[in-house]
């Protein structure tokens, strides 16, 4: 038999569990966590010689689908190429972000200076290309913050040959802020499918999760690769 005062303690249990529950619910919507976000992306590779290349991409990133402006970003590279499986790009990139889901917020501002060292493993059937990047970001939050630091950001890329224009992806990308104690910044896990149209261009489309140390988000990728050849024929 239950006590007198148990079924008190029951009900104060319950109103507590759903307390909690939609306190963690009411959080991820003001934080878009239980939201599909989407990012528009544009990738180049522009050779100019036997060495060396352009590398340009703009990505246009959004909490939801088609709204909620969270960040564009604009990446500009020089590429030297040592053989044909390591190569290092140095860059310059300007982004601007909103930090607020649904709710009006200072719009940030930041410019990085990029390091990239590339490389590409065979393992089979299996291409690997890994990614080392160093960045230096210079961050302007508000009128009476600029903020300087330096992250460290590991790239696997692992593809898969479906068909002859077809292939399938999975990628993971770790991110540490080494200027910090915590250097665990992000987490990014995916996959997707890429279709090459023709020698110039092919077309991206894929998931993935982005881990932050409190928050996990959930995007979709539509994106286009343009690959051009400028040298003389």
């Amino acid at each position: 038999m239950l006590k007198n005062n148990q079924p008190k303690k029951i009900i104060k249990l319950i109103y507590l569990f759903l307390f909690i529950f939609s306190s963690v619910h009411l959080n991820a919507q003001n934080s878009g966590e239980n939201k599909m976000g989407a990012w528009y992306m544009y990738n180049g590779s522009h050779k100019l010689s036997n060495k060396f290349a352009l590398k340009t991409m703009a990505h246009f990133r959004y909490f939801e689908t088609s709204s909620e402006f969270q960040q564009e970003i604009y990446r500009l590279g020089a590429n030297y190429s040592f053989n044909k499986k390591t190569n290092l790009t140095l860059g310059v990139s300007y982004s601007t972000g909103d930090l607020a889901y649904n709710e009006p917020s200072i719009h940030l501002y930041e410019f990085r200076f990029y390091e990239d060292l590339n490389t590409t493993s065979i393992w089979g059937d299996f291409t690997a290309n890994h990614r080392f990047r160093l960045e230096h970001r210079f961050i302007h939050k508000n009128i009476f913050e600029d903020v300087t630091q330096n992250w460290f950001r590991y790239n696997l890329n692992v593809s898969y040959p479906i068909s002859k224009n077809l292939s399938v992806y999975i990628f993971n990308e770790l991110f540490l802020n080494i200027d910090r104690a915590k250097r665990f910044a992000q987490n990014w896990t995916g996959g997707g499918l890429l279709y090459k149209m023709n020698q110039n261009l092919k077309i991206k489309m894929g998931y993935f999760q982005i881990k932050l140390p409190t928050k996990v988000y959930r995007r979709l990728q539509l994106g286009v690769i343009v690959n051009t050849d400028f040298r003389k024929k």
